[in-house]
């Protein structure tokens, strides 16, 4: 089981704290006055986590050369109430001199569609690419 516990600190900013005393600050302030992630942000950044951990190890545990990695992903949220993220598309960027394209693409599916928990618990269309630098 995971447990959180979340503090208030002002009207729209709050603090979450896990089990182990790790702290996260949430604000859902205006973006000209935002100093933390908003909860939909922190949602987006979860699922784009969630799937680069077993990414990364994947493509170590194939001895194929891991220089960097990086993931950008946007999400269109719906008009009415309650805003969910209808679609999310996730692109996956990974330096390395050796691994070749349909390796990265089997490996990027089954991060995101089978092995990422967050993505299987979300009610949204989640797409994804990659691209392979040199």
């Amino acid at each position: 089981m995971s447990a959180i516990t979340l503090k208030y600190k002002s009207d729209e900013e709050f603090v979450a704290e896990n089990e182990s005393g790790n702290k996260l600050d949430i604000d859902m302030l205006p973006s000209d006055q935002k100093n933390h992630q908003s909860p939909m942000e922190i949602l987006l950044s979860a699922v784009t986590a969630c799937a680069a951990v077993d990414i990364v190890s994947m493509i170590k545990k194939r001895r194929k050369t891991f220089v960097d990695f990086t993931a950008e992903a946007e999400g269109n949220r719906q008009d009415e109430h309650p805003r969910r993220f209808a679609d999310i598309h996730i692109k996956y960027i990974v330096t390395s001199p050796d691994l070749k394209d349909e390796e990265l693409e089997r490996i990027v599916d089954l991060a995101v569609s089978k092995y990422c928990s967050v993505a299987a618990t979300l009610n949204s269309n989640i797409t994804h690419s990659f691209e392979i630098v040199r």
